[in-house]
């Protein structure tokens, strides 16, 4: 079998399966592999249609990056954020650590604000990790 039929089966496979990931990583893939295959057309060395198909692939891999980085949200808001904790004990004190019930499990909470005894209502402000930071005042 020729090479650039190889190339091209290979390219149309991974155009196929981007189709039903939709990440356009496989997508950048599959055209690297197509050009591939227009250079061994042309009689061109394996080396060579290599060489096309990985500067193909990086150049698009690089743009595919710089489009999603500048088109996704710099910030994702926690879905928690907002939702309604209850204060059960201090870890400590000084430092604003608590234990708090959220979502029927004992979760590690950094308090801002007032700080009052077990039982109170606060509120999630962000998640830093596995720590709810919270205090008593709504989230805007």
């Amino acid at each position: 079998m020729d090479a650039y039929l190889l190339w091209l089966i290979i390219g149309i496979v991974l155009i196929i399966v981007e189709m039903t990931t939709g990440t356009f990583y496989l997508l950048v893939l599959g055209i690297a592999a197509l050009a591939a295959a227009v250079a061994a057309w042309f009689g061109q060395s394996f080396w060579v249609q290599a060489v096309i198909s990985a500067a193909v692939a990086v150049a698009g891999v690089i743009l595919v990056n710089r489009y999603r980085s500048q088109n996704t949200p710099a910030t994702k808001q926690s879905l928690d954020v907002g939702q309604s904790v209850t204060l059960d004990s201090w870890i400590s004190e000084v430092d604003g650590l608590a234990r708090v019930n959220y979502r029927n499990a004992q979760w590690e909470a950094r308090v801002t604000g007032e700080r009052t005894p077990g039982g109170k209502v606060f509120y999630i402000h962000a998640v830093a990790g596995n720590t709810l930071m919270v205090s008593s005042a709504r989230p805007q």
